[in-house]
């Protein structure tokens, strides 16, 4: 399948971001998140609708090569100032030049006639987006599609001065206050939801759900040095030392200052010296302590503050 878009906005030698996630050239990031995280489900490996190995490859492709770009780009408030400042100034020009704009879809061309754009544009678009990754082989025209509605938008309000999206209502800060940027989180977005549900299944001894749910992070997000981590004190609490060690080097790998990859390692060292002096004759632990993550060699891994 081909990845090239020669439609809309992309025709300009712009990648229309938007267009690829289904979302209003005006829509906040809170949106945005919220339709990359359904995007993420609906194509992940394990969770797509599709029938046979070839959909799962096509799909997982459509997720890397296309999804998470888009995403990316927004994730970060610089790159989203940015793209918004391209739009803008893209809105002026394509208002200036609307003789130049070519339309294939009938529905960009309803667009352009249209007496209430903007209902016309968001109801438009959100039809479109609900189907837009429902058939893998028609992705690319309901992307073509949506980006020409996103260019004879652009073009309506490039007279009128095309306006940034409005804030995140997420949080309150004092308006005398220069905003400070806020870390990024790692893992972030769907590989954030996989990571939190698996601590929490860690927590709750909930150990073969844990280890589902960091699979999934992985498939996503194979460099996240939290996930390997997290994976490596699961695999800790289940004495699968061999594994722990995998991927508690992995986690130190990528990232050498990991604070629980390197508590971790502590413990699996303690743990190898422990195996290797002391024999059968050590107590075992009663069978109501098994399972328990929150005492004991590993206890401490999750003291503290929450991820």
């Amino acid at each position: 399948m081909s990845f090239k878009i020669d439609r809309g906005l992309f025709q300009y030698d712009f990648t229309d971001h938007h267009a690829v996630l289904g979302i209003p050239v005006d829509a906040d990031f809170e949106r945005i998140r919220k339709r990359y995280l359904q995007i993420a489900r609906r194509l992940h490996p394990d969770s797509c609708a599709a029938s046979t190995p070839e959909e799962k490859q096509l799909a997982n492709q459509l997720l890397s090569k296309i999804v998470n770009p888009a995403y990316e780009q927004f994730s970060k408030e610089r790159n989203r100032t940015e793209h918004l400042v391209v739009l803008r100034e893209m809105s002026k020009r394509l208002a200036q030049e609307p003789t130049t704009v070519e339309l294939k879809s009938k529905l960009a061309q309803k667009l352009a006639q249209a007496s209430n754009i903007e209902h016309f544009y968001q109801t438009s678009l959100h039809q479109l987006a609900a189907k837009q990754y429902e058939n893998f082989e028609q992705v690319f025209d309901i992307i073509g599609t949506l980006s020409e509605l996103n260019l004879v938008y652009l073009m309506h309000k490039g007279a009128s001065g095309f306006q940034q999206p409005k804030a995140s209502t997420r949080t309150t800060p004092n308006p005398s206050e220069t905003p400070q940027p806020t870390p990024t989180p790692q893992p972030t977005s769907a590989v954030e939801q996989y990571y939190r549900r698996a601590q929490a299944c860690i927590e709750n001894s909930n150990f073969v759900q844990a280890r589902i749910e960091l699979q999934d992070a992985l498939k996503l997000e194979p460099n996240s040095s939290s996930c390997h981590s997290l994976m490596g004190v699961l695999y800790l609490k289940q004495n699968q030392v061999t594994m722990a060690k995998v991927h508690i080097n992995k986690a130190l790998q990528l990232n050498p200052q990991d604070p629980m990859a390197l508590k971790a390692k502590k413990l699996l060292n303690q743990a190898t010296q422990t195996s290797s002096t002391k024999s059968a004759s050590v107590p075992q632990p009663s069978p109501g302590k098994a399972n328990n993550g929150g005492s004991g060699l590993f206890g401490g891994l999750f003291g503290g503050k929450k991820k």
